[in-house]
């Protein structure tokens, strides 16, 4: 090859190397992972994650394009959450995406550089995942299930549609300071509604059984069931406990009484994880999870079984049925 035509040949290489350069940033690699404290078999918490990737797709991210999903599953077992929260900063994600309080405490403890990105959580400010609503500071920002003057609304429509009610027995998870807080809300509004409060762990579901069964041998007795992964692992089983024993149950989502439960007031829980979705997005372009405020729902819906009312002996009241966002016949 001529000196001249080598030049030109080089030349033409050089001014390739930024344009290769550029192509391979534009596909680089974001690995998100995800922290599902529920079990993989679980049908909500699978249609969670697809609105998530859904939402995820809508903003331009393309699994295997542009990123990696790694979705991880504790079914409710702390020492499993422990671990893959361990595994999730050791493998140096980009952003971690967590549901429920279980898991926040692991990851914390794990990085204070990784994104954070959580739903399904309550009272983040008193359990010390962020240092305020407006101002996470941290870390760690996303979206809380409600605030915990809620939980006093559940044992006030247990009352609405079984005014008999004089007894309810609050399933919560008393190793989460969630659990204490929602208890000790529906504590000082039940004296008000003339009701007897009583908890019950969600933690071992021979004592759930056991206690439950107790707890019906005395008349008039209803059931709340607090916010928690535990909740939903148990659910099939409270549900199951409900009907046989004659007990009114509220729970806080909308699952329980798709599964056969008596009514729910809550969150949309698909909500939480499109706006986590979003939150991955803007922190993947650049910005800090200390600067994107933590957001509570703007929304809560009223779901009520008709067919577990009746089959209860329960005439659901009208203005129930008429504030109801579904009722499912």
């Amino acid at each position: 090859m001529r000196r001249r035509d080598f030049i030109v040949a080089l030349g033409g290489t050089a001014a390739a190397w930024p344009l290769a350069a550029l192509a391979q940033q534009a596909v680089r690699m974001r690995r998100v992972s995800v922290l599902m404290n529920v079990d993989p078999g679980d049908t909500d918490a699978q249609e969670n994650v697809a609105a998530f990737r859904q939402a995820l797709a809508g903003l331009g991210w393309a699994e295997g394009r542009n990123i990696q999903l790694d979705v991880r599953w504790a079914s409710g077992d702390l020492a499993e959450i422990r671990r893959h929260a361990a595994e999730l900063v050791e493998q140096a994600s980009d952003v971690i995406v967590n549901t429920g309080n279980a898991g926040m405490g692991p990851l914390l403890a794990a990085t204070r550089t990784i994104p954070i990105v959580f739903a399904n959580v309550a009272d983040p400010v008193g359990a010390g995942f962020v240092d305020s609503m407006a101002h996470p500071g941290g870390n760690a920002t996303g979206f809380i299930q409600f605030e915990y003057t809620l939980s006093g609304k559940w044992l006030d429509l247990l009352k609405q549609v079984a005014p008999g009610v004089t007894r309810s027995a609050v399933l919560r998870d008393a190793d989460l300071s969630s659990g204490i807080g929602q208890f000790a809300v529906i504590q000082s509004v039940a004296p008000a509604l003339g009701i007897e409060v009583r908890p019950i762990s969600l933690r071992d579901p021979g004592e759930i059984e056991r206690a439950i069964a107790a707890f019906a041998r005395a008349p008039n007795g209803g059931l709340v069931v607090t916010a928690s992964a535990l909740s939903v692992v148990r659910g099939d089983l409270i549900i199951a406990l409900a009907a046989r024993h004659k007990l009114p149950a509220v729970y806080y989502r909308r699952h329980f009484p798709a599964n056969g439960g008596l009514m729910s007031y809550g969150y949309d829980v698909d909500t939480q994880y499109r706006g986590a979705a979003g939150y991955v997005d803007r922190i993947l372009k650049g910005e800090k999870p200390s600067d994107l405020p933590v957001q509570a729902p703007t929304k809560y819906e009223l779901v009520i079984n008709l067919k577990t009312a009746k089959t209860l002996g329960l005439t659901v009241p009208p203005t129930l049925l008429v504030a109801a966002d579904e009722v499912i016949e």
